[in-house]
């Protein structure tokens, strides 16, 4: 689970709860009017600029962005060059009884089941850095849909101030009406900032960062099996890996 992003998000939230509650009846901030303009509108809006099944993608990645649980991608390399060591030495038949190590990473499965269905390492770099681009244009979709969401639902808020307004300025002489009018002028404004700005912007950028983190996860994966294929030096192998990571989750094997 992406903690940082939990945290952040119920931060942020519980902030501003707070405030309503130390300043006064934090029911006069429910308002149904306002969060079907704010929040139906959003949608609305947002599936008029995308197709269903592209909102419905990066509502999905969006989940994804608060559950997801970190890859140990220390862990996965310092095996692959250990796999790559053994490989050079014994045969591609080490990898197969070695396989079932690393089910829980899909990407790496199929990349190290190509290296022992004898594919060459080419084509193996061909096939993975195509599937590579395809999981990176996705998440682009999802997170331009998530930021197109955030630039319309500040909008919908204005939208909502302006009916607000309007209804508030028909009923001057009812002054039982006022009030109300003046509510749903007031609250749509803060719905759409507190949606936009806290919520999809957020998850938008914390979307891109984890797609550039998994594309690096993903190349470095390519090049490795590759490496495997080609049967290169274990050390060679972990220098290139090493090139292409963060200093963070850079290994060093061969001291």
């Amino acid at each position: 689970m992406n903690n940082a992003t939990i945290i952040g998000l119920f931060a942020g939230l519980g902030l501003v709860a707070l405030a309503i509650g130390l300043g006064g009846d934090a029911s006069a901030f429910l308002n149904a009017r306002a969060f079907l303009i704010v929040f139906g509108g959003t949608l609305a809006v947002t599936l008029i600029s995308f197709r269903a099944v592209e909102v419905r993608d990066a509502l999905r990645a969006a989940g994804r962005t608060l559950t997801r649980t970190p890859t140990n991608t220390r862990s996965s390399i310092e095996k692959l060059i250990h796999l790559a060591e053994s490989s050079r030495k014994e045969g591609v038949h080490t990898l197969e009884r070695r396989m079932k190590e690393f089910r829980s990473n899909p990407f790496l499965l199929r990349a190290l089941s190509l290296v022992v269905d004898g594919a060459a390492p080419e084509d193996i770099e061909r096939l993975l850095n195509t599937e590579r681009a395809a999981a990176q244009d996705r998440a682009a979709k999802s997170s331009a849909v998530l930021r197109r969401a955030a630039e319309i639902a500040p909008a919908m808020g204005l939208i909502g101030t302006l009916v607000g307004l309007v209804q508030m300025l028909s009923v001057l002489d009812d002054p039982a009406q006022i009030g109300p009018a003046m509510a749903v002028a007031l609250i749509t404004t803060f719905y759409g900032a507190i949606l936009g700005n806290m919520v999809l912007a957020p998850l938008a950028a914390k979307l891109d960062r984890l797609t550039q983190e998994r594309n690096v996860q993903l190349a470095v994966y390519s090049a490795s099996a590759a490496a495997i294929s080609r049967k290169e030096n274990p050390r060679h192998l972990q220098s290139l890996v090493t090139a292409m990571l963060p200093p963070s989750e850079q290994v060093n094997v061969f001291s």
